[in-house]
């Protein structure tokens, strides 16, 4: 009887170790309010989520989304469609796209503080953007300009990406604006008004 205690001993001691591995008292995630405390370096950049890290140095910069939209729309015929701050290792930049009424796409880089072109370059036309037709653009009584100064004023923060989307037979846009270190998504419609979260 002893003899098939002692050797039942390693299989029953295993079995605990494993139960004690896989038991419910994992970490909550960071995004829950009873999550662990992190360490000094996690808390600096652990806490952050992946959109907030994307926009860093964006409330410092000198030139806003609506302004790079403005220089990116004056350099030839068409509209924004798409806008995005860009923190690439300390180079701040917004990369605007311009869907032109001629179906070409330009991509603009517009610097972040000095709010001159960077480069400009065609773009191919994206397969989300094959729904979205030049004069779907062109006739929004609101542009993503004006989307951008809405969404802005709404959350009382600053514009890091913006974009059009088809919506029915009309668009809306679709606006990230950080507010310190958190984001929200403000959706404008095509008639300039704030529409409500789904």
């Amino acid at each position: 009887m002893s003899r098939i205690a002692l050797s039942l001993a390693p299989l029953l001691l295993l079995t605990g170790f494993a139960a004690a591995q896989t038991s419910p008292t994992t970490p909550a995630s960071p995004q829950s309010p009873t999550a662990a405390p992190r360490g000094n370096a996690e808390a600096a950049h652990g806490t952050k989520g992946h959109r907030e890290r994307e926009h860093e140095g964006l409330q410092n910069v000198k030139v806003s989304l609506a302004q790079a939209l403005g220089t990116a729309e004056s350099k030839g015929p068409g509209r924004a469609i798409e806008a995005d701050f860009e923190n690439e290792g300390g180079k701040l930049y917004y990369e605007i796209k311009v869907l032109g009424s001629d179906g070409k796409l330009i991509d603009h880089h517009i610097d972040a503080n000095s709010g001159q072109v960077i480069k400009s370059d065609n773009h191919p036309i994206e397969s989300w953007f094959v729904r979205l037709k030049p004069a779907d653009v062109q006739s929004a009584p609101t542009t993503l300009k004006q989307a951008v100064a809405t969404a802005e004023q709404k959350a009382g923060g600053k514009a890091a990406e913006a974009q059009i989307e088809r919506e029915a037979s009309s668009v809306q846009y679709k606006v990230t604006v950080m507010t310190g270190s958190q984001s929200q998504e403000i959706v404008v419609g095509a008639d300039g008004r704030i529409m409500p979260n789904k």
